[in-house]
């Protein structure tokens, strides 16, 4: 199959890497979910991002776009569109370009708290040594970011929702 794939001209096949985080917030899944809506946001939540925007106008939903710049340096804009989404629940984009890239969040609901569940794939490309390279330096950084972007999501949730409880003695 590799030959016919560089006889046809095609780059060989990448590892796709998966991360996987999870959060537990007390709040409410719709409070966790409109935050995560909030697509011009997710830079103050997500640290390895730099930008984040809306390329279309209207609501959040299937096929709005999001361009999005990571905060590695020299990093161009990217385009993603969302080819899942469950009003409350899912959010899943897609690189518009390579269907190797892909970010998912899901809002779990328990009552009075969620479970957010991050998830991000990427390709690795150049083989066992490309792959040993990312798992020791990419991989790392990429996982620490993703814990520490959804404690900090967990944060602004939390704080949101009892904002007025916590200043009441203001």
């Amino acid at each position: 199959m590799l030959a016919t794939q560089l006889s046809l001209g095609q780059p060989p096949p990448s590892t796709s890497v998966a991360l996987r985080r999870s959060q537990d917030i007390v709040a409410e899944p719709s409070a966790a979910f409109s935050m995560i809506c909030e697509v011009e946001k997710w830079p103050v939540w997500l640290s390895f991002l730099r930008s984040a925007q809306r390329v279309d106008r209207g609501p959040l939903g299937l096929g709005s776009e999001v361009a999005i710049r990571s905060a590695i340096p020299g990093d161009v804009e990217e385009l993603y569109e969302i080819d899942g989404f469950l009003e409350g629940h899912m959010i899943s984009l897609v690189g518009a370009y390579s269907v190797r890239r892909r970010i998912d969040f899901r809002v779990e609901g328990r009552g009075k708290r969620s479970k957010v569940v991050a998830r991000l794939h990427y390709p690795a490309y150049g083989g066992f040594l490309g792959g040993l390279l990312d798992r020791l330096t990419a991989r790392r950084r990429l996982e620490t970011a993703l814990r520490d972007s959804l404690i900090h999501l967990k944060g602004l949730v939390e704080f949101k929702t009892s904002a007025g409880e916590a200043l009441a003695d203001f």
